[in-house]
């Protein structure tokens, strides 16, 4: 994954520093500048592009106008990672840059404090980047010049872009700080150990430098028309030398920033340890013998409620990405809540980020034109929403209930029974109306991705049907009166929308599958305007309706459209480098597309497809994230700083199951081998199911050929099963649960008794 760039801030902040693999930092209050909650903060933010420098020059003098983001070597990625520790530090690395730091490595870590390191009241606390450069490394046989460390000061004009190739473009005709600058000294000021202040006209202080081992600190002024404030810092080339920047999200008053700054780089750093390292009582711990994994799981888990914030309203909202799509889109990020959060155990933020919906239901309209208002109808609410999808109402209403069957909350319960209710009855009346051209008996034409087309689109009635069955089953565990109702309302949905879908399956192209059988490519919708072509074919389309129930992986026309993008015409002309809009394939079982949207992977999951099951699971967690700060990204390269959610789920499937059958519960049915050592033990402690949390410890003894197996669970509903599978790994021969021994083979297994 290239162009990355990743949140540091706090849980729940209005606002989030960004950093970027080449360790340029966004401060940007406002990067959605069209959120009328944000208005108050416009045009106080900086970008910090941070960089050694030959001879005090900025290494881009030499490029004008618009052009995109690299390293100086040309790579769309670099010496980039996270610290491991609590605390999210992002470090950077510049080795043998061109004509600069030749003969040592210069270091930069980032991370972000409030003061007292206390969980936010208002969401407009200060909010401080602390920034170390330093030398890392030298080489002993070289005696290098001193590093001349560029800070250029500019308001943000970085600009995004879904397409790799054009992503990250710097508009260096728009750059300019909006407010001229000047240093000043800070010794005097109540003795802080501060050697000088970037100060704004107003007295407000853009940032402070913290000396350390710095000879000299200078301010360039933009000059012959430039955009450019340049700070420059000169450190000694030797090995552990450093300097400090803090860097306020807003300009800041002295006097405030003086405390912090007087609290010292490594008290800051404790106090973040300890925020970070507290974890709810409800929180799953998770632990393999893959330190990728371990690592993966728990900064997703920390993304989850970082790129969220408290609204000046007091309401909480969860956002799409921490930078671009710094807004609430309902579809991707209930879907954070229930496979990131809910899948985490981190439920106290679902209910929070939840209670948004609740509060605007019946205040939004469906984006179809037979559509009016509907007080059941679920939606972001306007000052918050990106862009409306009818697929939000059912999302949605999955998110609510599958958080209830989850946690057995009952004050949870009491706020959306009947919120719930009313949603199923939008469902109904959506399912009734006949002003339209399109099927009859599902939901009409409405918008069901950003190509903003009303279409009878699979994924809206995919997601629709999935909020209705997971409302029914939460329904039906209350014991309430309609529950029967919209049991029947939902079987007949299925059977409506089955029907039909075959039905437009025989007008569609069709294609010769590897072994030359005629096969009709699966359609995305019921109606007019369903594009066969465009990369949402794979991310939005058929493949969405194993995991939405409406059918299951081994049906024929889920085979076929499996099989399409895994080996059908579309690969004849792919080009790997290409756009993620070409005609969609599954490259490792990931989209060609939007890699964190492959669906597919709940096809290999049903089937117990172990082989395509992995390779989908490692490709998203390797593939549609960073490797380096494990951010997820939409598209191929394209817009990063997006938490995970269907790799964290599927992680969490390899163990706990309670997907695959509705009223059992499966352990280890696709363990990993590489998660089976005789010397470690793998730990999938208090997860979270919708019976109630388990704990399930493994691994091998008596030389591989006993699997021990520790397991305890919480039941607030008990399944009508436990099912124990033992890895298909050849030389198992018996099974210790709990301590009693019962003889078993590899690949069998083991009913586990239930009170």
């Amino acid at each position: 994954m290239e162009n990355v760039y990743t949140p540091v801030g706090w849980k729940n902040h209005l606002f989030r520093f960004n950093v970027y693999y080449n360790g340029m930092i966004m401060a940007n209050p406002v990067p959605e500048p069209d959120v009328i909650a944000l208005a108050p903060w416009q045009g106080l933010g900086a970008q910090l592009s941070i960089m050694p420098s030959e001879k005090g020059e900025d290494p881009d003098r030499w490029r004008g106008g618009t052009y995109q983001m690299s390293a100086d070597n040309g790579r769309r990625w670099t010496y980039h990672g996270l610290l491991d520790r609590p605390t999210p530090v992002i470090w950077t690395e510049w080795r043998q840059s061109f004509r600069s730091a030749v003969g040592f490595i210069l270091r930069q870590d980032v991370f972000a404090h409030v003061s007292g390191g206390r969980e936010i009241e208002t969401g407009i606390e200060p909010l401080y980047a602390w920034v170390r450069l330093s030398i890392r490394e030298v080489n002993p046989l070289m005696t290098p010049d001193p590093c001349v460390i560029l800070v250029r000061i500019n308001k943000p004009h970085i600009f995004p872009e879904m397409y790799q190739q054009r992503n990250c473009a710097l508009r260096r005709t728009d750059a300019l700080y909006p407010r001229s600058l000047r240093l000043g000294p800070a010794e005097a000021r109540d003795g802080a150990d501060v050697s000088t202040f970037v100060i704004e006209p107003d007295g407000k202080v853009r940032l402070a430098v913290l000396d350390g081992n710095a000879t000299a600190t200078e301010l360039r002024p933009p000059k012959d028309g430039g955009q450019d404030w340049n700070l420059l810092i000169t450190l000694p080339a030797t090995k552990g030398s450093y300097v400090d920047l803090v860097v306020p999200m807003l300009p800041a008053e002295a006097a405030t920033l003086l405390k912090e700054t007087k609290l010292g780089r490594e008290a800051a750093l404790a106090e973040c340890d300890a925020y970070w390292s507290k974890m709810p009582p409800t929180a799953a711990r998770i632990d393999t013998p893959e330190p990728y994994v371990n690592e993966y799981l728990r900064r997703n888990a920390q993304y989850g409620e970082l790129i969220a914030q408290r609204m000046p309203d007091g309401r909480y909202t969860n956002l799409t990405g921490s930078l671009v799509y710094a807004r609430m889109w309902a579809t991707p990020t209930t879907m954070f809540d229930t496979m990131l959060l809910d899948t985490m155990g981190l439920h106290e933020a679902v209910a929070r980020y939840l209670e948004t919906y609740r509060a605007a239901q019946g205040t939004v309209k469906p984006p179809g034109p037979a559509y009016d208002l509907h007080p059941g109808y679920f939606g972001g609410p306007k000052a918050l929403a990106a862009i409306d999808w009818l697929s939000d109402h059912g999302a949605i209403m999955h998110a609510a209930a599958h958080h209830v069957l989850v946690t057995d909350d009952r004050e949870f319960i009491a706020k959306w029974t009947e919120p719930l209710v009313k949603a199923c009855e939008f469902i109904r009346h959506a399912r009734s109306l006949t002003n339209h051209d399109g099927v009859r008996g599902v939901l009409a034409p409405a918008v069901a991705t950003d190509q903003f087309v009303p279409t009878q689109a699979v994924w809206n009635i995919g997601w629709h049907y999935l909020g209705l069955a997971s409302t029914v089953r939460l329904l039906e565990r209350l014991d309430h009166p309609r529950a029967a109702e919209f049991a029947r309302e939902a079987d007949d949905y299925r059977e409506v929308f089955v029907r039909a879908l075959r039905e437009a399956a025989e007008k569609t192209p069709t294609w010769r599958d590897s072994r030359g059988r005629e096969q009709h490519m699966v359609p995305t919708s019921l109606s007019a305007g369903g594009d066969l072509f465009h990369g949402f074919y794979l991310d939005t389309g058929p493949l969405f309706l194993v995991y939405a129930g409406l059918l299951p992986a081994d049906d024929p026309l889920m085979e076929s459209a499996l099989a399409f993008f895994r080996e059908g015409p579309n690969h004849l002309v792919f080009d790997p480098h290409g756009h993620f809009e070409q005609p969609p394939v599954l490259i490792h079982e990931l989209s060609s597309c939007e890699p964190p949207a492959s669906f597919n992977i709940f096809h290999s999951h049903q089937l117990g497809d172990r082989q395509r099951f992995f390779e989908g699971m490692y490709s998203m967690l390797t593939g549609a994230h960073s490797q380096q700060t494990y951010i997820a990204s939409e598209t191929r390269g394209g817009v990063a700083g997006i938490a995970g959610h269907i790799g964290i789920y599927a992680v969490r499937l390899c163990v706990v199951d309670d997907l695959v059958e509705p009223d059992a519960l499966h352990l280890l049915r696709l363990a990993p081998k590489a998660w089976l050592k005789s010397d470690r033990q793998t730990k999938f402690e208090n997860v979270p199911t919708v019976f109630g949390p388990v704990t399930v410890r493994f691994d091998l003894q008596d030389g591989g050929s006993t699997l021990a197996v520790e397991y305890q669970d919480k039941f607030h509903h008990s399944p009508r099963q436990v099912h124990l599978h033992l890895p298909p790994l050849p030389g198992i021969t018996r099974v210790i649960v709990n301590g009693k021994t019962i003889e078993r083979q590899a690949g069998e297994v083991v009913d586990l008794p239930q009170p």
